[in-house]
């Protein structure tokens, strides 16, 4: 699969109360074309509505795919995939950097009672991780391995997709990588 045309990165920054938010529209060479910016609560369990408001307010209909920096940004403030996939009517998938259990445990020891039930419940509601990267154990970054959760797309043309759109050297595919460095930008610059 080629990388699609068009594809808006979303990552977030954590600041004490809020995280900023930065959604970068990236073209399949890499290059940058559309910035946003918003912000949720840490904590909170607003981070969805954070991604659709970078999404209304850069008004991109050419955007094929939406990418998120992982599912529980600004600590467990959990990404509904399928909420945003129905919203937006594009392929929507999640990208992860660590192997891990689940979250589940940490959830359970942050929460209780409807915040913990809510949490769960859309933390229940995501597709399974897969393996971006072939499980080779001789491959140069077997020990830093890459995962996707995927709607609207079949996990493996995610991974796919977040392949195509990783520049040689580099773990984070290119949306990823540019909406991380903008949100840290934008909270660093709101902070001061």
């Amino acid at each position: 699969m080629t990388p699609p045309s068009r594809t808006l990165g979303v990552a977030f920054s954590d600041a004490r109360d809020a995280s900023h938010a930065a959604g970068v529209v990236v073209r399949a060479d890499g290059t940058p074309d559309g910035f946003a910016f918003s912000r949720c609560a840490v904590g909170g369990t607003d981070a969805t509505d954070a991604v659709l408001d970078c999404w209304r307010a850069l008004d991109r209909e050419d955007v094929r795919h939406v990418a998120c920096a992982g599912v529980a940004p600004a600590w467990f403030n959990l990404l509904d995939l399928r909420r945003l996939h129905e919203a937006l009517d594009r392929p929507v998938y999640a990208v992860s950097y660590e192997a891990s259990p689940g979250l589940e445990p940490a959830l359970r020891d942050a929460f209780d009672g409807d915040a913990l039930a809510d949490r769960l419940a859309t933390y229940r509601s995501l597709p399974p991780r897969v393996p971006v990267d072939a499980a080779d154990d001789d491959a140069p970054d077997a020990d830093a391995p890459r995962f996707v959760r995927a709607v609207g797309v079949a996990p493996d043309e995610a991974a796919a997709a977040v392949r195509g759109l990783t520049r040689e050297g580099f773990r984070r595919c290119e949306p990823l990588r540019i909406a991380g460095l903008a949100a840290s930008a934008h909270r660093e610059a709101a902070t001061e």
